[in-house]
């Protein structure tokens, strides 16, 4: 029999009546210098079980390779800490995750080939799914509840009620967890919709909801579904995630406690989402398209109960007190905020332009059409694509169905304009200055959609490019990979202002390292590594200002800061400042 148990309204754990109180804490959002300090803030707060995704895309980067199970990636150390502290956890391993992660967790090599049916009973994506489980079941059946661990329950696939209704492919992971030793409770998770509910459910598996508020409705939605058995919120939003160019999305604290002690009041279990919600570090973050595309910002602060750094935040205060109110919290004091860094303004004064670099980082493909990043192999980042323009003059670039996601154009060297998917762009005016110039266009994937029909859409060059309707052939296809700066051929700076992609770097002194946030005025747009950590793209349009650096990441003493700078910019200095500024906030 599983540890974890239904009754006709609630949880038995090891026979005795249990009520989940858990909080979503992804491991790989999170540096691993910071897990137990994470994970004891949760039991402080009054959690007794804490909730994670597994992202499958970062655990089998290839597909025939080993399974990569260390660093950010170390499910089964992650698993230990929290038996360590005392808590319970739930895995969300789903194939699809969404989490506002690149690709939604799903592989690119998986989602870039068109004829594979994704979250379907499609052999070929079954049969990807089940290769990879049998690498990660292995790994993980030593911490599931049965054997002693941590893990009560597991769930299958993940809010698939708002993307399809092949039942099929819902039996067929419930079947391969349970063949591969799973035992625990399954669940599945959806919107408290009906039409969701209904094909997002599966026999003999607990159905449970997602919802922010209207809790009661909500809630009745699910004793619809299911007159019988626990009602559990497998997803209490309690703020939202961010895009660029768009505000910092907050939620009133009291409201949200308010909502949770209605869900408290009414015997539900619950996990909350986020209780930390961490960083979109490197390359990670997702995007949506709906009408348009918008890619997420670095953060994944999500206004939620421990900040981006780990400080207890309002919502921290006001759900201790609701929960205290339903169960016993620990009779403990709440934690401070965390110690900081003193502000440190760091001089970045040598630089190494990056066209010029592309040949030392990757062999070119040679095509008479441009290819994808896809067909590149470049799963993140960038691509450069270089060919001639065989006329001068004044004229229109035209670039079939897009780009993706953000392109910008350089003219012998010289910069002439940007295209954007989220502006639907396809066509810039340009003036060429003789016959075979050199054209070259940086593009920049911001990150794979992670809901919905367009996850797997190519990032790169989509189409042929022409020049006053005559197509550029003879194409050099690069990727960059941009995974090791060590020979990067920094020049001292000089004096003259910097027109073009470049690197830029500095050092800075650090007595005892602390959390800190990097501030860039005068920057505009690209990415930031501190001692060869990546912590993921800044971009002016905001809301998002500061760039979080954990503490682990710093050292005593000398320290580097390295820049990728993809505009032109007269700033040399950045600043590490002891305090956050995600944007402006709009309250929902």
């Amino acid at each position: 029999m599983p540890a974890l148990t239904t009754t006709s309204d609630g949880f038995l754990l090891h026979g005795e009546p249990f009520r989940i109180i858990s909080g979503a804490l992804h491991y790989f959002r999170v540096h691993p210098g910071l897990w137990s300090d994470r994970l004891r803030k949760a039991r402080l707060m009054g959690l007794n079980t804490v909730e994670t995704y597994i992202p499958w895309n970062h655990h089998q980067p290839v597909p025939e390779g080993p399974l990569v199970l260390d660093g950010f990636l170390d499910l089964p150390r992650f698993l230990r800490l929290a038996q360590d502290e005392g808590l319970r956890v739930l895995l969300r391993p789903g194939p699809f995750i969404c989490a506002e992660w690149d690709g939604g967790g799903l592989p690119d090599w998986l989602t870039s080939d068109p004829d594979i049916r994704l979250r379907t009973s499609d052999p070929r994506f079954t049969g990807a799914v089940d290769r990879y489980l049998d690498l990660l079941l292995p790994a993980l059946r030593p911490h599931m509840a049965q054997a002693g661990g941590p893990v009560i329950a597991v769930q299958v696939e993940n809010e698939y009620g708002a993307y399809g209704d092949d039942s099929a492919y819902l039996k067929h992971l419930a079947d391969a967890f349970r063949s591969r030793g799973v035992e625990e409770l399954l669940f599945t998770c959806d919107q408290a919709d009906p039409g969701h509910l209904a094909t997002g459910s599966l026999p003999g598996v607990l159905t449970t909801g997602t919802f922010g508020s209207r809790v009661e409705q909500s809630l009745g939605r699910l004793r619809e579904h299911r007159p019988e058995g626990p009602l559990f919120c497998a997803e209490f939003w309690i703020g939202w995630f961010d895009h660029w160019g768009g505000p910092h999305h907050v939620r009133d604290a009291a409201d949200a406690a308010a909502d949770l002690d209605r869900l408290l009041s009414a015997g539900a279990s619950v996990n909350i989402y986020m209780f930390h919600g961490g960083t979109n570090f490197g390359f990670s973050n997702g995007a949506n398209h709906k009408h348009a595309y918008t890619p997420t910002v670095t953060s994944y602060d999500y206004d939620a109960a421990l900040t981006e750094c780990g400080d207890p935040g309002p919502k921290y205060h006001a759900f201790r007190e609701v929960i205290a109110r339903h169960v016993t919290v620990p009779d403990e004091p709440v934690p401070p905020p965390g110690p900081k860094l003193p502000p440190v303004p760091v001089e970045l004064d040598s630089r190494a332009a990056l066209l010029p670099l592309a040949g030392s980082l990757a062999a070119a493909v040679r095509t008479d059409v441009p290819v994808t990043m896809d067909e590149l192999g470049q799963r993140t980042g960038y691509a450069l694509y270089r060919t001639t323009l065989p006329a001068d003059g004044d004229g229109l670039l035209h670039f079939a169905r897009g780009v993706g996601d953000r392109a910008q154009v350089f003219v012998d060297g010289a910069p002439v304009g940007v295209l954007e998917s989220e502006r639907h762009d396809e066509s810039l005016p340009v003036r060429v200055p003789r016959p075979g110039a050199t054209l070259e266009v940086l593009v920049e994937n911001m990150g794979g959609v992670n809901y919905g029909p367009r996850i797997g859409a190519p990032k790169g060059l989509l189409g042929p490019v022409s020049f006053n309707r005559t197509d550029l052939t003879g194409w050099d296809c690069r990727p960059l990979p941009l995974d090791d700066l060590e020979a990067v051929p920094f020049a001292p700076a000089g004096d003259a202002a910097v027109t073009v992609p470049a690197f830029h770097r500095g050092t800075f002194d650090v007595g005892t390292p602390a959390d800190a946030f990097l501030s860039l005025p005068g920057w505009s747009k690209g990415q930031a590594w501190v001692n060869g950590f990546h912590l993921g793209r800044y971009w002016n349009r905001g809301p998002q200002r500061t760039l979080y650096v954990p503490a682990p990441v710093l050292r005593p003493g000398s320290n580097e800061l390295v820049l990728l700078e993809l505009h032109g910019t007269t700033a040399t200095r950045a600043l590490l400042t002891d305090t956050p500024d995600l944007g402006p906030e709009n309250t929902w």
